[in-house]
């Protein structure tokens, strides 16, 4: 049972970028899934998070521009979308999961590797 996040990269600043979040070993279709990062010498942060009841929550610094989603089709996968991208979006992200919740939570089950996101020009 694992969860591996793929799909960071060099973003330029102003651009988009996707995350996917992939579970093996169960499904994530109706799974609470937050994303998280953490930049060199910070804390790590909430994102954006899906709940069970598929409401999506933001932090402040991506509100608008940063949304949770689950693929319609592979009930194992998730995404996190991000426009806007600003230098200071560059991190880690992470991707976690729990079998139910709401909101962002404090105690997710599983956790992924990590993709680094770099926004620069």
């Amino acid at each position: 049972v694992q969860l591996q996040a793929s799909g960071g990269g060099l973003v330029q600043p102003g651009g988009s970028l996707r995350l996917s979040c992939a579970a093996s070993g169960f499904d994530l279709a109706t799974d609470a899934i937050g994303w998280f990062r953490q930049a060199p010498g910070k804390l790590r942060e909430a994102v954006s998070c899906l709940g069970s009841d598929d409401i999506n929550y933001s932090a402040d610094a991506v509100k608008g521009r940063a949304t949770v989603s689950r693929d319609s089709v592979k009930r194992n996968t998730v995404y996190l979308e991000m426009n806007d991208m600003k230098p200071e979006d560059t991190a880690i992200y992470y991707c976690a999961s729990r079998r139910y919740g709401l909101g962002c939570l404090d105690d997710y089950s599983f956790w992924g590797q990590g993709t680094e996101v770099t926004v620069s020009s």
